[in-house]
C-alpha cells in the first residue's frame, strides 16, 4: 500500500487537494513498486521451488540408502561451517578470503547437491556391508559348505568304524574319533576366520589373504550341475571379494562408486546456472580431489581448486571418518576422526606454514585445552 497525505500548496504552504497530475505520479510509482515487489516475490518462490526440489532429491537418495540421507544433509552444514571459519580467518594463507550472502548462498546451494549423482549408483553397491554381500550375505553359503565337509568327515569316520567292526577291530575307533574331533576344530577355525574376513578390516595382512586362497583351494565339495562332482570350497569371485584388501569393495565397485561424482559433474554442468549460482558445478564437482593432485575425477592439485570446494572436500572426509550410520564400518571418535585428518595434512608437500591446529601431536593437546574431557575425547 502506498500513501501519500497533505498535499501542500509550494508558495503558501497550505494544505491543498491532490492535483491530477500528482495521482497519475502516484499511480505511476505505485505501480513500479507492485512491479518490484512481485518480481521479488516470484524470485523467491522460485528460490523456494528450487531448494525444495534439491531435497526431494536427497529424499530419493535417502530412501534409496539410509546410509547415505543422513550424509547429503550434514556435510552441507559442515561445509558452512568451515567456511564460515575460513571467512574469518584475520591471518594466514586465507586471511584474505572472503564471502557475501550471495557467495554463502551458492556454497550452500553447492553442499545440497554435492553427491546428486548417487541417484544413480546401484544400491546393492552402496550399502555393501560385508565383502559378499550382494542382494544378500554369502558368507551364510560359506557356513553351508563348512557343515557339508564335517558331515563327510562325520560319514567316512563312521564307515572306517564299520569296516572296523566287520573286521571285529575296534582298535582303532579311539584314533579315528580324534581325528575327526581335530578336521572338525579346523573347520570351526577357518569358518570363523573366514567371517572375520568378511567383515572388511581397513587394513587385511598379505598372510591372511593367502590364507583364504589356501582355504579356497584345499578343501574340496560336491557342486551338482547337471552332475555331481567335486569343486573348490570357494569361487574365484568369492576369493577375490574376501582378499579385498581395506573395506568391502572390489576395485570394480569402487570405480562404481566413484563414478558417482562425474555424474554429478554432468548432471550439474548441464544446467543453466544464473550468474550468481555459476560455481556451483566447481564447488560440488571437487569435493573428492586432493591436493597432492591424487584426487577424482580430474586430478586436480590445490591450486586449480577453490578454497570452497577444498571446504567442501574436507567436510566430506570428516563426515564420513565420524558416520556412524555407515553399514560398513563403525564411526570415529572426534579425536580419532582429527588425528587422521591431522596425520594426512602433515605429511603432505604442499602446507603453508606450520601445522598448529591438527598436528596429532601438537593440535590434539591443544583442543583438550581447550575442550577439556569434553566431546573431543568422545
Amino acid at each position: 500500500m502506498l500513501q501519500l497525505i497533505n498535499a501542500k500548496d509550494r508558495e503558501t504552504g497550505e494544505i491543498v487537494p491532490f492535483s491530477d497530475a500528482d495521482k497519475n505520479l502516484a499511480e505511476s510509482l505505485a505501480s513500479q513498486a507492485a512491479v518490484a515487489l512481485t518480481n521479488r516475490l516470484l524470485i523467491i518462490q522460485l528460490e523456494e521451488l528450487f531448494e525444495a526440489f534439491i531435497n526431494l532429491i536427497n529424499a530419493a537418495i535417502d530412501d534409496k540408502s539410509p546410509y547415505t540421507g543422513g550424509h547429503c544433509q550434514r556435510v552441507p552444514m559442515l561445509t558452512m561451517m568451515l567456511a564460515e571459519a575460513a571467512n574469518a580467518a584475520s591471518e594466514g594463507p586465507l586471511a584474505s578470503f572472503g564471502m557475501t550472502e550471495t557467495d554463502r548462498y551458492e556454497l550452500k546451494i553447492a553442499g545440497m547437491l554435492h553427491d546428486c549423482g548417487k541417484v544413480t549408483t546401484p544400491v546393492h553397491v552402496v550399502d555393501k556391508a560385508t565383502k559378499l554381500q550382494t542382494i544378500y550375505d554369502r558368507i551364510g553359503l560359506i557356513d553351508t559348505r563348512f557343515e557339508v565337509l564335517k558331515r563327510d568327515a562325520e560319514i567316512r569316520m563312521l564307515k572306517a568304524k564299520l569296516e572296523s567292526l566287520e573286521r571285529s577291530d575296534k582298535s582303532t575307533w579311539a584314533e579315528l574319533e580324534a581325528k575327526l574331533s581335530a578336521e572338525i576344530m579346523q573347520f570351526d577355525a577357518d569358518r570363523e576366520f573366514l567371517r572375520f574376513c568378511n567383515i572388511g578390516t581397513e587394513r587385511m595382512a598379505p598372510d591372511d589373504q593367502q590364507r583364504v586362497t589356501g582355504i579356497g583351494w584345499g578343501y574340496k565339495v560336491a557342486r551338482y550341475r547337471g552332475q555331481a562332482l567335486d569343486a573348490p570350497f570357494l569361487t574365484d569371485d568369492e576369493i577375490k571379494n574376501l582378499t579385498i584388501r581395506a573395506g568391502t569393495l572390489t576395485e570394480e565397485e569402487r570405480k562404481i562408486i566413484n563414478h558417482h561424482i562425474e555424474v554429478t559433474i554432468m548432471m550439474l554442468e548441464s544446467l543453466p546456472w544464473p550468474r550468481h549460482l555459476k560455481n556451483v558445478p566447481e564447488y560440488a564437482g571437487g569435493h573428492h580431489e586432493r591436493m597432492d593432485g591424487k584426487g577424482y575425477p580430474r586430478g586436480l592439485t590445490r591450486d586449480q581448486m577453490s578454497v570452497q570446494a577444498r571446504v567442501m572436500g574436507i567436510a566430506d572426509i570428516f563426515e564420513a571418518l565420524t558416520a556412524k550410520d555407515r553399514p560398513y564400518k563403525k564411526g570415529k571418535t572426534l579425536t580419532e576422526a582429527l588425528t587422521i585428518l591431522g596425520q594426512v595434512q602433515a605429511q603432505r608437500p604442499y602446507r603453508s606454514g606450520p601445522v598448529r591446529h591438527l598436528h596429532p601431536q601438537q593440535g590434539l593437546p591443544a583442543l583438550r585445552e581447550q575442550y577439556p574431557r569434553s566431546r573431543t575425547d568422545r
